[in-house]
């Protein structure tokens, strides 16, 4: 759903256009959190002309002419790497997330609302991203989910400071037989900890029933919500 910045880095880059089949979710695209490079996009015939006018300023190649995109599907070698700072569910739309038709109602849990407004990449075909080292959480929708083995609770191999990488489609994942480029299986990130979203604004359900609760319900288990990393990719 979301990246989120705890003690980021200064500074995100957001002159980069992004793939145009991956701006939006519904195409597959970002959540936020991804890793992800930029790769080269062929110029088209009348964007080329008016360059060609002007010394093709900004652009590379001779005969045909690229300009650079950032794309979340990932190439071996291809560096750098950054962080998408966008997502989903009320993060990345222009004006958030409708919950509900009546005062007061609410729904479980998020993302079950009605977006507002077009991704906030419609108009400017950007993708804002991260590349300065620092400490970021990326929502665990976002992430490497594959049972037992990927960025996920229930992983029993998975310790503080163990190494992360990326998985083709830029998902981070702790397992390195399957990052973009094995076998050089190159560190993006080093795993911190699960997290929650921090606010007891909400009373979250743990706090609800305790052990004795004389509703006979037992504490429920946290819910984690998002993995807390160290993002300095290798180059």
């Amino acid at each position: 759903m979301a990246l989120i910045l705890l003690q980021a880095g200064v500074q995100p880059i957001g002159q980069f256009d992004g793939y145009d089949s991956e701006i939006t979710l519904q195409s597959g695209g970002f959540k936020g959190g991804e890793v992800c490079q930029l790769t080269q996009v062929e110029v088209g015939g009348s964007d080329k002309a008016a360059k060609d006018a002007d010394g093709s300023d900004g652009y590379v190649g001779t005969t045909t002419q690229y300009r650079p995109a950032v794309t979340r599907t990932l190439a071996a070698d291809v560096r750098p790497f950054f962080l998408s700072d966008d997502g989903a569910s009320g993060y990345g739309t222009l004006f958030g997330e409708l919950v509900g038709t009546t005062v007061g109602q609410v729904v479980p849990l998020p993302g079950s609302g009605e977006q507002l407004g077009p991704h906030t990449a419609a108009g400017s075909g950007k993708i804002t991203v991260w590349d300065k080292p620092g400490l970021y959480a990326v929502t665990l929708d976002a992430v490497d989910t594959t049972a037992t083995t990927g960025l996920v609770v229930d992983n029993p191999t998975l310790s503080i400071g163990d190494p992360l990488y990326a998985t083709a489609t830029g998902t981070l994942t702790p397992d390195g037989s399957s990052s973009h480029d094995n076998p050089t299986n190159t560190v993006v990130a080093r795993f911190i900890e699960f997290g929650t979203e921090g606010s007891l604004v909400t009373t979250p359900n743990n706090l609800v029933s305790a052990l004795n609760s004389p509703s006979g319900q037992a504490a429920q288990r946290t819910r984690f919500t998002q993995a807390v990393i160290h993002f300095a990719p290798e180059l």
